[in-house]
């Protein structure tokens, strides 16, 4: 909960606690902020157990922190079996030198033969002529 608390920052703390507090009743409120610690964490503890008791023996092994999105997407993706293989068969960079390769090669490779009887179309890969000035249609501006 307090990782990323530093020292300079604990130091601001507690100074900022002598002067609001004093050090006549700082120790009090220690005490007093602990106590309630430790009345939540039983409170919660005994909740865990409740629900755990509640729920039966089909869920002994229930973590309330799956419940978390994050670590429930994260456990189920490194149990998943097919997932680990497609990671390690998936190379990103190999993939990403192809596709460049495929953009940058300036003769393109050419097309398979079409079976036999099967109708073929344009060659999408062609740059398309210019069509011709008579050719051009006309743009309307009023007709949209």
């Amino acid at each position: 909960m307090f990782n990323d608390i530093g020292a300079l920052e604990l130091v601001t703390i507690v100074v900022l606690a002598i002067l609001v507090f004093g050090p006549d009743k700082l120790p009090k409120v220690i005490q007093d902020v602990t106590g309630f610690i430790r009345k939540v964490r039983a409170f919660s503890d005994s909740a865990k157990h409740d629900i755990r008791s509640e729920l039966g023996p089909d869920f002994k092994d229930f973590e309330f922190e799956d419940l978390n999105p994050k670590t429930f997407i994260r456990k189920q993706l490194s149990e998943n079996e097919d997932l680990k293989e497609i990671r390690t068969s998936f190379d990103l960079r190999k993939e990403l030198n192809d596709v460049s390769d495929a953009v940058n090669n300036p003769s393109p490779d050419p097309a398979p033969a079409a079976p036999s009887g099967a109708a073929t179309g344009p060659d999408l890969l062609k740059k398309p002529a210019a069509p011709a000035s008579e050719q051009r249609v006309r743009f309307d501006a009023d007709a949209t």
